[in-house]
């Protein structure tokens, strides 16, 4: 089952979390801070009361196995570019013991019928360039590659 996030079920939601940044502090310790500070635990309670953010949780025999933080963006119209409507998923993660159960995408498809229901143009999402298993997840459920950021390191 997928469905909104009760308020009691954000400190697990964290664990989730506390799991996807250690994946990424090994992925990029040149960016990622280490541990997982209060206040990045704080960070989910600004997300859930957010009136423009939500809090998604995938459950399996009561146990909280997925997670994503969403943010509902509305761009106006500028002398660059046209006015958009979108769906941003900001974070996004499965305990690694569900991973490849179906999870992940059972999340997705809740998250379509939300944005769907929302008014909402596309779903758009960001994600880092070591994550391959991320990326061929992603691949699969269709999203395209639009947008990169590159950089030059001086080390």
């Amino acid at each position: 089952m997928v469905r909104y996030a009760k308020f009691e079920e954000l400190g697990k939601v964290n664990e989730l979390r506390k799991q996807v940044n250690e994946l990424h502090c090994k992925g990029r310790p040149d960016i990622f801070r280490g541990g997982f500070c209060k206040e990045m635990q704080d960070i989910i309670f600004a997300i859930w009361e957010n009136k423009d953010t939500d809090v998604i949780v995938a459950v399996r025999s009561g146990d909280i196995c997925g997670f994503a933080c969403v943010e509902y963006i509305t761009k106006p119209l500028s002398p660059y570019n046209l006015e958009r409507k979108y769906y941003h998923i900001v974070e996004f993660g499965v305990d690694k013991k569900y991973r490849r159960r179906g999870v992940a995408t059972e999340m997705f498809e809740f998250i379509k019928e939300q944005a769907k229901l929302k008014g909402l143009d596309k779903i758009e999402l960001d994600m880092w360039e070591f994550n391959e298993d991320a990326l061929k997840f992603y691949e699969a459920i269709g999203f395209k590659t639009y947008r990169r950021y590159m950089e030059f390191d001086f080390t």
